[in-house]
């Protein structure tokens, strides 16, 4: 029989049977419980005229499984249909990157994420907490980094690209930032929902907010620095003292206090040496260090991250950049710069995010730029998502197994806000999760097909997407 209803992403096997449910508190109606007989990954739900059951191998299959009973009931009205369904994911990481520095956004804004999330079964958000333009955890100890570096006085209006002089600025001040209080709030309303938050505290560059605040953490401390206003890479690095040291232990022993998940993010991307070749304090710690090249002074800061996160019972997740300096041998590399890359980080022997910018960042054009809201450029359809291959290079089966999952980054420069934020993300956000769950494989034409009668469910959870073409 043909499926009375679109599910997205498709479950692995979907049985629709005649006849359907009557009943208006589906809900109350959904026995559930675990099954020691199925896999850790996998559930099975059953939908027949007397009832609904869902039982899965682990309390995480069972979030899958209520996220895929919340697609079938939304909008149901009162009669569902009946089915079985058997279902488990490829993939164990499958993300979503949210960018709150470049622009804050308010907690019930993250939350109205985490559901659109939810309802596709992706289960990581990766929460971008610190960068130059915006420092957004509060950390005890630490009151100007809200105070101060949570703050920039202005922002680039328009596109950051020809001569300095031609640009110009909105004037208003922007920022914001979470409390504790607030984060451990927002990861139980993730974890209810199957999701797990992992923080990201970018380090050593993309600090020029944490400098702002505290000159003593730069190489050059008796330089006061605002808070970035432009987009780009900034030179504005950490400095090599102890102080900075002890800053940074108690901000990841804080930020690892927060969020309960078993990694954290620690950045790594573009960082500039620029600072530390003209540094006398960085080149006396080079030779404490037995170092010989300014680059691997980067591996330093690595290392001593893993190892105050290792004391907290957490590994390190990093941009593909660490894999120019020494790395400790469980470090997850986010491989973003090319597809090419998982190759290399894999060859390694490391675990390996899929974050790739040529098909999986949600800042590029969803179509014709002269049509669309502004954007950092390059062009990423539904259609590429869908289709793409992630990894060009053929990988043995050994790297493979080393492929964690998927994730999309959302990068905020040009997203003011949470109604920007969700027509970026959607329904791009659709496809990544068919291709993170790894569903069975349909055509191009079949899965737009499927998507469009998909899309009134966003409606119903009040996301605001991209209309198909």
């Amino acid at each position: 029989m043909p499926d009375p209803i679109a599910l997205v992403p498709l479950p692995q096997s979907v049985v629709w049977s005649d006849g359907t449910w009557e009943t208006n508190d589906p809900w109350d109606g959904l026995s559930v419980g675990l099954n020691d007989a199925l896999p850790a990954t996998e559930y099975a739900l059953s939908i027949s005229p007397t009832g609904a059951s869902l039982t899965a191998g682990s309390e995480a299959a069972l979030a899958d499984g209520r996220n895929t009973f919340a697609q079938i009931v939304t909008g149901a009205n009162g009669a569902i249909p009946c089915v079985t369904i058997s279902d488990r994911p490829e993939h164990a990481w499958r993300g979503m990157h949210l960018d709150v520095s470049r622009h804050f956004l308010p907690v019930e804004e993250i939350e109205t994420l985490i559901d659109g999330l939810a309802l596709h079964r992706l289960n990581v958000l990766h929460l971008h907490l610190t960068d130059d333009q915006g420092w957004r955890v509060e950390i005890k100890g630490y009151p100007r980094l809200t105070e101060v570096g949570a703050w920039r006085e202005q922002t680039l209006v328009g596109h950051m690209s020809g001569d300095e002089e031609s640009w110009t600025f909105d004037g208003t001040r922007h920022g914001g930032f979470y409390t504790q209080e607030e984060l451990t709030g927002l990861v139980e309303y993730a974890r209810k929902r199957g999701i797990m938050i992992v923080p990201e505290i970018d380090l050593p560059g993309h600090m020029q907010a944490a400098i702002a605040a505290y000159p003593e953490l730069g190489n050059f401390p008796e330089q006061q620095l605002g808070v970035r206003e432009v987009w780009g890479i900034s030179d504005h690095v950490l400095g090599v003292s102890d102080e900075v040291f002890d800053f940074l232990r108690d901000v990841l022993t804080q930020v690892a206090d927060i969020f309960p998940a078993p990694y954290v993010h620690i950045g790594g991307d573009e960082c500039p040496r620029t600072e530390w070749e003209r540094s006398s304090a960085a080149r006396a710690r080079m030779n404490e260090w037995g170092l010989t090249r300014v680059s691997e002074i980067q591996g330093r800061f690595t290392q001593f991250a893993a190892d105050v996160l290792a004391e907290k019972g957490k590994r390190i997740i990093a941009w593909d950049e660490v894999l120019e300096s020494h790395l400790p041998d469980d470090t997850v590399i986010m491989n973003w710069r090319h597809g090419n890359g998982v190759k290399d980080s894999t060859s390694r022997g490391f675990q390996t995010i899929i974050a790739n910018n040529e098909h999986l960042y949600f800042d590029h054009y969803q179509g014709d730029p002269a049509q669309e809201p502004l954007a950092i450029g390059g062009r990423t359809t539904l259609k590429d998502v869908y289709t793409a291959a992630f990894s060009p290079r053929k990988l043995e089966d050994a790297q493979e197994k080393l492929i964690l999952g998927l994730q999309g980054q959302i990068w905020t420069e040009y997203m003011p806000n949470a109604a920007q934020v969700q027509y970026m993300a959607f329904p791009r956000l659709c496809a990544l999760a068919e291709r993170a769950w790894g569903s069975p494989e349909q055509s191009w034409e079949e899965f737009e097909e499927r998507l469009r009668a998909h899309l009134p469910r966003l409606d119903a959870f009040g996301i605001r997407y991209r209309p198909l073409d």
